[in-house]
């Protein structure tokens, strides 16, 4: 049986949730909410490590996790598209699932991966929404139109203000394990990998000073930031920080 989420993650990238968002996702299983990751590509264009080897390192960040439900759509690294097409892979999804919030890509960044993936998450969430989009469940049966409350934006390479910062100090230790669980990707002394732009030491150092800016933003150790598509509606201001 499906299992209907809270919140969907998605990453068009292979470690993109873990490096992005993965101390919130935390948060929220800890508080007994039900998450999911998606991966759009196996990140076959990257230059170190292997698509198989990226999948085994996949399972392996998802156990630390604990997650619900994580599921890889296939899509071209570096040349899927924001189109009909892929849109109703991810809109299939979406319904599946059925969750209240979705956490995408970063809206702009170094990667041109990164934004394209997130406009496509944004207009497969409104899609979605729409029941004259027909799409099917594995089995053949209708799937029912389903729009996500809100869609979220995580932070990556780039530096963008955030409309909002979780505090994930209780979850960086974990959060720093999932990430390291790409070991392929990172930092290895004794790898004969071809070296890229993620795999020096700065790397992790600058995704833990990341972390520590945000966190400083709201008095904390550390944080991820993120940033919205739209308002969001305030019913007491009394239930604000």
């Amino acid at each position: 049986m499906i299992q209907k989420l809270d919140i969907l993650v998605m990453a068009v990238h292979p470690d993109d949730a873990e490096l992005g968002c993965s101390g919130t996702i935390l948060k929220h299983l800890e508080a007994g909410y039900k998450v999911g990751i998606v991966d759009f590509t196996k990140g076959e264009l990257g230059t170190r490590g292997t698509p198989e080897i990226r999948l085994a390192e996949s399972e392996a960040a998802t156990k630390i996790l604990n997650l619900t439900v994580r599921e890889n759509l296939n899509f071209r690294d570096g040349f899927f598209r924001n189109d009909e097409e892929h849109q109703i892979k991810l809109i299939e999804v979406i319904r599946r699932y059925r969750p209240e919030i979705v956490i995408a890509n970063a809206i702009e960044d170094r990667h041109p991966d990164h934004g394209r993936a997130s406009l496509l998450a944004k207009d497969a969430c409104f899609y979605s929404g729409l029941r004259m989009v027909e799409t099917k469940e594995k089995d053949g049966s209708l799937q029912n139109a389903w729009r996500p409350k809100s869609v979220y934006y995580y932070i990556q390479d780039r530096y963008i203000e955030p409309d909002f910062v979780i505090d994930i100090t209780d979850q960086w230790k974990k959060k720093d394990e999932a990430i390291r669980a790409f070991k392929s990707q990172f930092y290895d002394p004794n790898s004969t990998d071809p070296q890229s732009y993620i795999s020096s030491p700065a790397f992790l150092e600058f995704i833990k000073a990341r972390s520590e800016e945000m966190g400083h933003k709201i008095g904390v150790k550390y944080g991820e930031g993120f940033t919205l598509n739209q308002k969001l509606e305030i019913k007491d201001l009394m239930k604000l920080v």
